[in-house]
């Protein structure tokens, strides 16, 4: 099987921050030849959704997903239920997101931080959209808050580039949530990372690139780009002893279940 008959997804990419922008279509188009057929842009700042929007509805690939991110939570207007709702409307709109906790750097702004994730939670119940989670130094905080809002009514989440710790990889599993696989989990020193993996089941994992950060080997320390998810689907298969066909195609059904509004038609039996 060549590359281009994979069946890859990147459900987690930035293609309207300034490193990727300015050649989408070549970015695109190498994504396609690397067999990454969708992908799901992020947007971060709420001022910038009609830019994400137009890059999913100029380009069938691409998908979008708006929130604000918890590093911007403090220097923006708080979202409201009903815009996020708003934006739900839109056909290509497909998720909740991103939100969370950062205490890496903004600790100082954990109360807004964690203020803008609750309505972000109510916004995933009330649309049935899964939420986007970005979670960093915060695993406490992170596991009371997602549980407290599944005790009120449940939701579909994903814990997008998932680096924390076994203790929120468990909840977030109990929960029903999937784990997203970035290329940080191909470093060589991320053993650990890979262990709470292999541990999961293979049915809540699905996998992202978070370009232009976080470039898998061989292109660590580089822009990263959707295309490069395959180098991470292809460090991770043996980890489930899946040749890498296998792995794409079960991390692409997994995808599909958790977004259904970007999932691949269902084929005529």
């Amino acid at each position: 099987m060549s590359p281009s008959e994979l069946d890859l997804v990147d459900s987690h990419c930035h293609l309207d921050f300034p490193d990727l922008i300015q050649e989408t279509e070549a970015i695109i188009a190498r994504a396609r030849a690397a067999g990454v057929n969708r992908m799901v842009t992020i947007c971060t700042r709420l001022k910038n959704e009609p830019r994400v929007r137009a890059l999913a509805e100029i380009h069938p690939e691409v998908f979008y997903a708006a929130g604000i991110h918890p590093m911007s939570a403090h220097e923006e207007p708080l979202v409201t239920v009903e815009q996020l709702v708003a934006f739900a409307r839109h056909p290509r709109f497909v998720g909740i997101g991103e939100t969370g906790l950062d205490y890496h750097y903004t600790a100082d702004s954990k109360p807004i931080q964690q203020t803008s994730l609750r309505i972000h939670i109510e916004a995933a119940q009330e649309t049935g959209l899964p939420l986007i989670i970005h979670s960093r130094d915060a695993d406490a905080d992170m596991e009371t808050i997602l549980a407290e809002g599944m005790a009120r009514k449940p939701y579909a989440c994903v814990m997008h580039c998932f680096s924390s710790g076994p203790r929120l990889a468990e909840a977030a599993l109990e929960m029903g949530f999937t784990l997203s696989i970035s290329g940080i989990a191909a470093f060589p020193k991320s053993q650990d990372l890979r262990d709470i993996f292999a541990k999961a089941p293979l049915d809540r994992l699905i996998l992202e690139t978070d370009s232009p950060y976080l470039a898998p080997p061989p292109y660590r320390g580089k822009r990263n780009e959707p295309a490069y998810v395959a180098h991470t689907a292809r460090a991770l298969a043996p980890l489930f002893g899946l040749s890498l066909e296998a792995f794409a195609a079960r991390t692409t059904a997994n995808f599909d279940r958790l977004f259904p509004r970007a999932a691949r038609p269902a084929k005529a039996v």
